[in-house]
């Protein structure tokens, strides 16, 4: 996952990695330092330290990020909510709120509308706001995907301006291979700059999906995807893991983070699996394939309440202070 490696210095070790951040680890936890975060370009001046701040606080001094992905209540309709295996609490909304409001998390991502009508009674939580959103009514072999823009920063402009609600930052979907994705191309690449602009951080859903891409999960298309936000500008890159037929699925991830090169990768969650297995896979995908955190929705609010934080409690150990496995899965069931 890292580059080269510096002398240690009052305990710390230094090393730079592949997002360009200068880390410090004290104790086996990475550490970054807020003065020698990288600002992107379109940031101004005054927004400088704003932007510094939220990337500090969303990966928890880590430079990575574990973001408690909710948007699935559009993308997969009630179909992730209700049913055999599904906590009778994921059916109110309002449980994706409980949980990020108790759990540890980097942000939670969700559409404008949730935001709207609960975080009056959550406003301690971290905030992306997803700006576009489609069903999975249409399939692929129907018509190609195509997600735009709900609503633009004249919107969210509204919401930014009260400063009663913490928004860090958005959130926005790309089907690269998709006949439609000049279009989703050109609104992405505006709402980076314009969440830069405004000192937030923006994070691209990178998703190869059409009648033109024979395998969504092929480690080469991957890479292309990230390589893609990389050139939106996006500070993260959320992608579905790479499927591979031989060999370790965690190291076919490199060529991916290093096609991204300072946009920061993360996975997909993906499907509920067993605890132990999430948490190994996430190991495997941070210290293998040098990804840099996750984006977990299904495995985390299907779960219920006290089990859900718990689960969140986890992930962060792992991803925010390098926690082996087992300490996490005894985190999980010790909280």
């Amino acid at each position: 996952m890292y580059g080269s490696l510096f002398p240690r210095k009052n305990g710390c070790r230094k090393t730079l990695n592949w997002a360009g951040c200068l880390f410090f680890y004290k104790g086996g936890k990475p550490m970054i330092r807020l003065e020698e975060i990288k600002v992107p370009l379109d940031v101004p001046e005054s927004k400088k330290d704003d932007y510094r701040r939220i990337f500090f606080e969303v990966t928890q001094g880590s430079g990575r990020l574990m973001l408690m992905a909710g948007d699935q209540k559009v993308e997969h309709l009630n179909d992730d909510f209700f049913g055999e295996g599904i906590a009778p609490d994921d059916a109110n909304p309002e449980h994706f709120f409980r949980i990020a409001s108790r759990a540890r998390i980097g942000a939670f991502a969700t559409q404008l509308g949730l935001i709207a009508r609960y975080a009056m009674d959550y406003s301690n939580i971290r905030y992306i706001v997803k700006l576009n959103s489609k069903t999975h009514l249409v399939k692929t072999a129907q018509r190609d995907p195509l997600s735009l823009l709900w609503l633009d920063f004249e919107q969210l402009d509204y919401f930014l301006q009260a400063k009663s609600i913490p928004i860090v930052g958005i959130g926005y979907t790309v089907y690269p291979g998709s006949e439609y994705e000049p279009q989703m191309l050109r609104e992405a690449a505006r709402l980076v700059f314009e969440a830069h602009q405004r000192g937030l951080i923006a994070i691209i859903w990178a998703y190869p999906r059409g009648r033109a891409v024979s395998n969504e999960t092929d480690p080469h298309l991957i890479a292309g995807a990230a390589g893609l936000a990389a050139c939106l500008g996006a500070d993260f890159v959320k992608v579905n893991p790479p499927r591979v037929k031989e060999g370790d699925p965690h190291a076919a991830l490199k060529e991916a983070v290093a096609a991204a090169g300072r946009t920061r990768l993360i996975c997909a969650g993906g499907k509920e699996i067993g605890v132990k297995d999430f948490l190994a896979q996430l190991y495997g995908q941070i210290h293998v394939g040098g990804a840099f955190g996750n984006a977990t929705g299904r495995n985390i609010h299907q779960k219920p309440l006290g089990e859900a934080v718990a689960f969140c409690n986890a992930i962060s150990a792992i991803t925010f202070d390098d926690v082996s496995v087992e300490e996490a899965f005894a985190i999980y069931k010790e909280s």
